[in-house]
């Protein structure tokens, strides 16, 4: 089944100029302190959501694809003097969105000591780049600089909009998607408009912690009685609820909304909690997991979340 041309066209002009709010533009930037005007009274998300303790450096590599560009590093500064390896946080853009629109944002999340990967494709949602861009990662040359210095047993996935259709097809519908230990995506593509949009995923082969976040805004969720005859928004609750039960119940799964939020601000809105999801699947992070973790977890009691299901 096809959705009308109309209904396509609109889809399609809400996944690009909503990719990430202010980023989808050809010259905006985010601010380098972007995350300071961020404020949380649940005291983890506070926390995860600012800067972490690492001083950060960047190092960009060319590529023979076109669409990917140029791989691009952020990571902490330490790297370069030491023999430690660091956790990998590899990142699928939103629709028009290259990494160099916001590399506040890389920047900050490399600051918790992590290495994260990005590239400049403005349409990630098939997952092909992303799997190149892993592949990449994997089978560095001996000289180069960042050779023997990525934990390889330690990749996150994380991916927006276009980039959350295009994560979860980089971790289901390519051999090399097994490299992954963990996955987060905001506001994705909800199956049934991916599969329209060409971008497919299958939601039974993700084995890996997963967790999903949308807003509740109308942008997200339109609220229709049927989201596979009209467009739904780009990740309504119900879509989002049965992609949860999809989900294998082997692997610990979270699924929440933001108050409020609208697509293009699902961003900024779930840093903090996106940030403490891979600390604590990347890095055994005991403080982080007490965001998800148990009965008495943060988001459960965060009032600026809502429709919160987990299966741990």
């Amino acid at each position: 089944m096809k959705l009308v041309g109309m209904i396509s066209f609109a889809i399609i002009a809400m996944l690009t100029g909503l990719g990430i709010k202010g980023i989808a533009s050809k010259n905006a930037v985010l601010a380098p302190d972007y995350y300071a005007s961020f404020s949380s009274a649940a005291p983890l998300e506070q926390k995860y959501s600012q800067l972490g303790s690492y001083e950060v450096a960047s190092a960009d590599f060319p590529s023979e694809n076109k669409a990917i560009q140029t791989y691009r590093f952020w990571y902490p500064a330490e790297l370069e003097k030491t023999d430690k390896q660091y956790p990998v946080i590899l990142v699928v853009n939103a629709s028009g969105t290259p990494a160099a629109k916001y590399e506040a944002w890389f920047q900050r999340l490399a600051s918790w000591g992590f290495v994260v990967v990005g590239n400049e494709d403005p349409q990630t949602g098939t997952g092909e780049t992303t799997s190149l861009t892993l592949d990449y990662l994997l089978h560095l040359p001996e000289d180069h600089m960042l050779y023997g210095k990525l934990d390889t047993n330690k990749i996150g996935l994380v991916g927006f909009s276009q980039g959350g259709a295009g994560a979860l097809a980089a971790a289901t519908e390519y051999e090399n998607g097994s490299a992954y230990k963990a996955i987060f995506t905001g506001s994705a593509a909800y199956p049934f408009l991916s599969e329209n949009l060409g971008w497919h995923y299958d939601l039974t082969k993700v084995k890996i912690p997963y967790f999903m976040v949308a807003g509740t805004g109308t942008s997200d969720d339109r609220g229709v009685d049927d989201y596979e005859k009209e467009f739904g928004g780009v990740s309504p609750l119900a879509a989002m609820q049965e992609s949860y039960q999809l989900l294998s119940d082997h692997c610990f799964k979270v699924l929440a909304r933001a108050v409020g939020a609208e697509h293009g601000e699902i961003f900024a809105r779930s840093d903090g909690y996106m940030t403490a999801w891979m600390l604590y699947q990347l890095m055994g992070d005991t403080e982080a997991a007490k965001v998800f973790a148990g009965e008495d977890a943060e988001i459960l009691h965060n009032i600026h979340w809502q429709d919160v299901e987990k299966n741990q």
